[in-house]
């Protein structure tokens, strides 16, 4: 049977779910790092990791932001049944990723020392996060790779091969970090580097592995004489890729820059309310993943109905996007609001900060409804070539709603309570602002492919 012969919401479906799985386990990953620094090497191993995290976020920013503009073109011309032009397009923005990632590795290598003064980190671990970060950035060329290519590889509907790429390199880190830690195996004994290390191993690993399974399965991306000679980059190509992913990873940097923000006035309520704010992002986070990846699928599916000269589809995609946003993520929401408690104590011992956090929760959760839908209006209208307006109307929600709502609530008789309702305020007018824009203007364009 033609896979496309199949509905829509089963093709979303299968989709859907090795997506979902692969945020899901990329979260996991990152938690149990932690866990692994803070209890096996200590507080401040695990402070000179965090004091890091701002250069590795801001870095992965501007990669998923050109992977998405990519992963666009991609999907368009896999519509198209344009293999050559696929291939040109991973082709391009390989070799743009790479040379990128050889400059991070070049300066951040050279000036870690400084990077990090700049950054602040404190003076009694100025030297372990350091040599930290000094081996983790010389790994940016890699780890940059690891991201496009797991990335474009959805473009052409593939989400199986990097979740088992995300799988291979969980198990990697999950294995290799204690041992170097502790010096299992023969291994030297490396302290906090150990998890710089483990985080190269671990998108080596998958990179020797995608290299062997992409050729032995003849994948439309596997690396072959084709893509070697598209990866002469083609400038103009690059320009609209660039054009297409600047404005995701700028929206991506401007939300993280928002979040230190509103953590800044969450702190000013004191360590419980620091606490609540952590365990509420937790499990926001869990019931988040979904709508996101909806969104991505819209987006994918949208772009491959534009190079298939389908545009007829795309209301039809847009409508299965967003019941699947309905069914999907009102069900973990539903069971967020029902089983609250159990899933705050998870995170919170001490029951005074359950019930806080567990009121906090009850403000915002609704409002991950809206915030799915407005994804996916937005990841429909991007599949077109259409992403500066989705973006300012992203960027007016966090600095004229959420932002300033966070500050002047916060400082009324709601207190903590006010930045969580000015959370759920942005999500809902975005969710208006987004739709408007869909409706009113986006639907009244002539719709064509970019390539």
């Amino acid at each position: 049977m033609n896979p496309m012969s199949k509905p829509l919401w089963q093709r979303f479906t299968f989709f859907l779910i090795p997506l979902m799985v692969s945020n899901i386990l990329q979260s996991l990953s990152g938690t149990a790092n932690a866990v692994y620094v803070g209890q096996m090497v200590g507080v401040e191993a695990l402070a000179a990791i965090s004091t890091f995290f701002p250069i590795l976020f801001f870095l992965m920013s501007f990669i998923i932001g050109l992977s998405s503009g990519a992963t666009v073109l991609i999907g368009q011309a896999w519509g198209a049944r344009n293999v050559d032009k696929v291939k040109q397009i991973a082709g391009t923005t390989l070799t743009a990723t790479i040379t990128l990632g050889v400059i991070v590795a070049i300066i951040g290598g050279t000036f870690t020392p400084q990077i990090m003064q700049v950054l602040g980190a404190p003076a009694n671990i100025l030297g372990l996060s350091t040599d930290y970060a000094r081996i983790v950035l010389i790994g940016m060329p890699g780890f940059f790779v690891f991201l496009v290519v797991t990335s474009v590889l959805r473009g052409v509907g593939d989400t199986v091969t990097p979740l088992m790429a995300l799988i291979i390199s969980l198990m990697v880190s999950l294995l290799v970090t204690p041992a170097l830690i502790q010096g299992w195996f023969g291994l030297p004994k490396l302290g906090l580097l150990a998890a710089a290390y483990a985080f190269i191993a671990g998108f080596v690993s998958v990179l020797i592995f995608l290299f062997i399974y992409m050729r032995a399965r003849k994948l439309p991306l596997a690396p072959d004489a084709t893509l070697l000679r598209a990866m002469v980059p083609d400038f103009k190509l690059l320009g609209l890729i660039l054009r297409l992913g600047v404005p995701a990873g700028l929206q991506m940097v401007i939300s993280s820059i928002s979040a230190i923000v509103v953590v800044g006035l969450v702190n000013g309520f004191g360590s419980d309310a620091t606490a609540a704010y952590g365990a509420v992002n937790q499990v926001i986070g869990y019931v988040q993943f979904p709508a996101m990846s909806i969104g991505i699928a819209a987006s994918i599916f949208g772009a491959q109905a534009i190079g298939a000269g389908q545009a007829g589809q795309l209301w039809g995609i847009t409508k299965t996007a967003l019941v699947l946003n309905l069914i999907i993520t009102g069900t973990l929401i539903l069971v967020a609001y029902l089983f609250s408690q159990h899933l705050v104590a998870l995170f919170i011992t001490d029951p005074a900060v359950i019930e806080v956090t567990e009121t906090l929760l009850h403000i915002v959760l609704w409002s991950m409804l809206c915030f799915g839908w407005s994804v996916v209006f937005s990841g429909i209208m991007r599949s077109s070539g259409t992403v500066v307006a989705p973006m300012v109307i992203s960027l007016a929600c966090i600095l004229l709603i959420e932002l300033p709502g966070a500050v002047v609530l916060s400082r009324t008789s709601l207190g903590l309570h006010g930045i969580w309702i000015a959370y759920a305020a942005s999500f809902t007018v975005m969710l208006v602002a987004q739709a408007s824009w869909y409706r009113f203007v986006w639907r009244k364009k002539k719709i064509v492919a970019l390539i």
